[in-house]
């Protein structure tokens, strides 16, 4: 009797161990992707994974998702702080007919804090928004990196949809071209509680069917060297309410069908900012107010006088 119960506990401890083992090696800090792998694999570097979603599960929070090779890794949701990486090959999304990236965190994660880089998404005509942010968890933080964001032209497309409900929100994006999507290029647009602090640096907004960049109210959003062009509505808006600021430096707005609006009540803020060859206007200020600090350029657009140059009312300059 004795022996018999000396081997249970053996086979028990050793069931324990296996069982630690496999659960340590599905939360590995670094895991890794490749066009070839397998997502039946451990997500090693020498036994990678297929899709992002097969990754992440076996990813610890804070840790990070490489990738091996420029092949397409699929559409993820993320619930968790973590990296993705594309590494040098800026690896691919397809997301034909669904979001390419939701980012929903609803318990504290870790940093709470999501970082995407050298990433291409595509929505190939039909997907519905390239990056979704949903979390509701307070003062989360995005981080989007050298990513091309393009093709989502499905219902209410939009390239970046900061839909956020917790408070004290934060998003960063930077060396990013966002293109082509069927809506507007970038719309922060919390709900409920939620308020997101953005900061938009090196960015272009190209030929998107709403607005390239757009602050909606309880946002406050700085966009530095940013180029808005062929987009058929705003290059730049701030609207809906007074609690929706826009910050503008070193940016271009051309070829819109209007170059920067405030609109609501919203406050534009612009310098060294050039508003040009917009055919409807220049400046749109719907119930809102844009200050100048006397050095945009702002000429050549639809409008006449009061959409074209920075003394014209009610553009205030500070």
């Amino acid at each position: 009797m004795n022996k018999f119960r000396f081997t249970i506990k053996i086979l028990a401890i050793a069931i324990f161990t296996f069982a630690f083992a496999s659960m340590a090696q599905a939360q590995a800090t670094r895991t890794w992707v490749s066009g070839v792998g397998d997502d039946a694999n451990p997500c090693s570097r020498t036994a990678p994974c297929k899709t992002f979603a097969g990754a992440i599960s076996k990813t610890a929070v804070d840790g990070e998702i490489d990738a091996l090779d420029s092949g397409g890794f699929g559409a993820v949701t993320i619930t968790k702080a973590i990296t993705i990486d594309g590494d040098s090959n800026l690896a691919g999304i397809l997301a034909a007919g669904v979001n390419g990236i939701i980012i929903n965190i609803t318990a504290t994660s870790g940093s709470n804090f999501v970082q995407l880089r050298n990433l291409s998404l595509n929505g190939a005509g039909t997907g519905l928004n390239g990056i979704r942010i949903l979390s509701s968890v307070a003062n989360t933080s995005v981080s989007i990196e050298n990513c091309l964001i393009f093709g989502f032209r499905g219902a209410g497309g939009r390239g970046i949809s900061d839909e956020r409900t917790g408070a004290g929100g934060k998003l960063y994006v930077e060396d990013t071209l966002i293109k082509n999507n069927g809506q507007s290029g970038a719309v922060i647009i919390p709900s409920g509680a939620g308020a997101v602090n953005a900061v938009f640096n090196n960015v272009r907004f190209e030929s998107n069917g709403g607005s390239g960049l757009g602050a909606e109210p309880n946002t406050k959003v700085t966009a530095n060297n940013c180029v808005a062009v062929n987009n058929n509505s705003r290059g730049f808006v701030a609207e809906g309410a007074a609690s929706a600021e826009l910050n503008l430096q070193n940016c271009i707005s051309s070829h819109n069908d209007k170059g920067v609006a405030a609109n609501g009540g919203a406050t534009v803020r612009m310098s060294n900012t050039q508003i040009t060859n917009n055919p409807t206007l220049g400046v749109d200020f719907a119930g809102g107010t844009i200050f100048t600090f006397g050095n945009c350029n702002i000429t050549a657009n639809g409008g006449g006088a009061a959409g074209n140059t920075p003394n014209g009312t009610p553009i205030a300059q500070q």
